[in-house]
Formats: C-alpha cells, sequence, structure tokens
C-alpha cells in the first residue's frame, strides 16, 4: 500500500499555496533544525479541519523539491512505524493534533521515549534510526531533506537485526519482534 494522496486530493486543505511554495523552494539540503521549523510554518498554510477523518489515515505529501519533502502524516487509528531510518535524509517533525513519540534506536541502555503533542516541534539527524507512535488523531507534518531516496525497516530476525529497504512512499511496518527486545532489555538490571 502506497501513499497516494497529495494536496491535490485534498480539498479545501491549503489555505496558503504560496507559503507552500516558498517552503518548497531552494536548492541546498536542510539542517534537522531548518527542517522542523519548516514543518512548522508549513502547518501554517494549512486547514485540517477540511479532512476526512472516517478513514484509518494516510500520509499526504505537500511537496517534494530538489532539497526537500514534506508529508501531512493523518493516522485516525493507532499507528505504530517501527524502527526505520531515512536513508540519509533528516527529519523535522511538527505535532499540529494529538499526540506522537519519537524513539531512537538504543541498545545496553533503558529505551528513551520522547512524547510531544500540539504545538511541539523536534528533529532527527541523518544518520538516525528511529520508531515513531502516533495516537489516533494525531496530525504531523514532516520535512526531510534530501527527498527520502528510500526507507530502512529493521527487525529481529533469528536474534540478528536485519534492515529491508522500501520505497519511500510506503509506509514502514512495525517491528514488534525488536521492540519487544528492546523493552525486556530495558526491564533487566
Amino acid at each position: 500500500m502506497a501513499f497516494t494522496e497529495t494536496v491535490e486530493t485534498q480539498r479545501g486543505l491549503v489555505i496558503d499555496p504560496g507559503k507552500l511554495e516558498s517552503l518548497a523552494s531552494g536548492s541546498e539540503p536542510q539542517t534537522p533544525t531548518d527542517c522542523m521549523e519548516r514543518a512548522e510554518l508549513a502547518a501554517l498554510a494549512l486547514d485540517v479541519s477540511a479532512l476526512d477523518r472516517e478513514q484509518a489515515g494516510d500520509a499526504v505529501l505537500l511537496w517534494r523539491s530538489e532539497s526537500s519533502e514534506a508529508w501531512l502524516n493523518l493516522w485516525w487509528q493507532p499507528r505504530d512505524t517501527g524502527y526505520h531510518d531515512h536513508d540519509g535524509s533528516c527529519v523535522g517533525v511538527y505535532v499540529i493534533e494529538g499526540v506522537a513519540r519519537n524513539e531512537p534506536l538504543v541498545l545496553g541502555r533503558p529505551r528513551l521515549v520522547h512524547q510531544y503533542e500540539a504545538g511541539d516541534r523536534f528533529a532527527f539527524p541523518a544518520a538516525g534510526i528511529h520508531r515513531m507512535e502516533h495516537d489516533p488523531g494525531a496530525i504531523t507534518i514532516h520535512v526531510y531533506s534530501p527527498p527520502i531516496r528510500s526507507i530502512g525497516e529493521y527487525e529481529l530476525q533469528d536474534g540478528a537485526l536485519v534492515r529491508r529497504s522500501v520505497a519511500p512512499d510506503e509506509p514502514s511496518a512495525p517491528s514488534p519482534v525488536l521492540l519487544g527486545a528492546l523493552a525486556e532489555n530495558s526491564r533487566q538490571p
């Protein structure tokens, strides 16, 4: 299942197309902080009250340019992205509504789960591996730079960490075995 929605398919969503065009412009790669700031500014160009909340949720492509791309993530049902990377793209996230959690992959110490609510923002480096959880009703904007070439999904198979590459417009799969192993490791002294 690929993400297929774009701003053109979401009637009434964009209230300031000029702002989105301006945020998408530029040819230089952006820093994680730049991406985080652009995600927050992109929220000002949208009217999320126009969204259809009857579906399970989706990711809507806001723009893809030479230097960045932005996705509006809409999760009306709980969503776990599983541990994944962005194949060299950094990301900045802004939470418009609801609650989202970000967790970097850490080994040998307790899990580090950070919770973000409406109005919060954060960034993640290009080399990082993380997972996100979106509570039902969460709406977030993710700006990546450079545009994502692929997504690396991580899971444990026979005790070994395995990376599987998927297309950038595919939703990343949960990592239940890896998450379970990390949770068990966090409980041990």
